[in-house]
C-alpha cells in the first residue's frame, strides 16, 4: 500500500466525495481502493509472495535455531521454536500491513485484526507526514522497535522493567498473544485471549476515527 498511499498523496484526491458523504464512507471506500490495487497487483504476479516469505524463513531458520540451541531464554514448558513461530508470523503480518496495507487471509481472525491495525496505523502516519519519502522512512523506523519491543521472540517476564511498559501497550504484543495461545499446545496467554481481541478492537476503532478525521485535509 506505500505506493498507492504515495500515489495517492501526491496526486489528491477529488474533494467532491468527501462533499457527498460522510468522511468514515468515504475512509471506506478509498481504503478499499487501494487494497483492490495491491490485490490486483499480487495476482499479476504471484512470485511476490515468494519473496515476502523468504524473510520470515530466514528468522526462523538463524535467529529461532541459535536461540534454541543456547537454552537462554525462558519459554516454560514450550521449545523455543514452538514459542517463536507465533511472534514471526504476528511479524510478517506487521510488516506486511504497514507497508502493503494487505489484509493477510488466515484460519484465525487475529491475523486480520493484527494486519488491520496495523493497515490503518500506517495509513493514519502517511496521511500526517505527507509524502511517500518520510512515509516510507518513519515506516522503517517504526516497524523493527514494534518487533522487538515486543513478546514474539522472548517472553515479557524476561524483560527489563521500561521494556515492559513498552511491550504492554504494543497492539503486537496482543496478537502474538493471543496467536501463541490459539496456534501452539500448551500456550498459554498472558493476558487472555478475549482480552487480546478487545484491546486489538480498541486500537482498531481509534485508529479507524483518527483517521477518517485526517485524511479529508489530505485530499483538500
Amino acid at each position: 500500500m506505500a505506493k498507492a498511499i504515495g500515489k495517492a498523496l501526491e496526486s489528491g484526491a477529488p474533494r467532491a466525495a468527501w462533499d457527498n458523504q460522510s468522511a468514515p464512507a468515504a475512509f471506506l471506500r478509498a481504503t478499499l481502493a487501494l487494497a483492490d490495487v495491491e490485490v490486483r497487483k499480487l495476482r499479476r504476479d504471484p512470485t511476490e509472495l515468494l519473496t515476502r516469505a523468504i524473510q520470515p524463513a530466514l528468522w526462523l531458520l538463524i535467529f529461532g535455531q541459535v536461540f534454541a540451541h543456547l537454552k537462554s531464554i525462558p519459554t516454560g514448558s514450550l521449545d523455543y521454536l514452538s514459542f517463536m513461530v507465533p511472534g514471526i508470523l504476528a511479524q510478517s503480518v506487521l510488516f506486511i500491513a504497514i507497508f502493503y496495507g494487505i489484509n493477510v487471509a488466515g484460519v484465525i481472525g487475529f491475523i486480520i485484526l493484527g494486519s488491520a491495525v496495523f493497515s490503518t496505523f500506517s495509513l493514519a502516519v502517511a496521511c500526517i507526514v505527507k509524502t511517500r519519502e518520510r512515509f516510507m522512512g518513519i515506516g522503517q523506523v517504526l516497524t523493527m522497535p514494534l518487533f522487538f519491543a515486543s513478546n514474539a521472540i522472548y517472553p515479557i517476564a524476561g524483560m527489563p522493567g521500561w521494556m515492559r511498559v513498552v511491550a504492554n501497550v504494543n497492539p503486537l504484543s496482543y496478537q502474538v498473544d493471543a496467536l501463541r495461545s490459539l496456534m501452539v499446545r500448551g500456550g498459554q496467554p498472558v493476558f487472555g485471549v478475549g482480552f487480546d481481541a478487545i484491546v486489538l478492537l480498541l486500537i482498531l476503532t481509534g485508529l479507524v476515527l483518527l483517521t477518517a478525521r485526517l485524511y479529508p485535509n489530505v485530499v483538500q
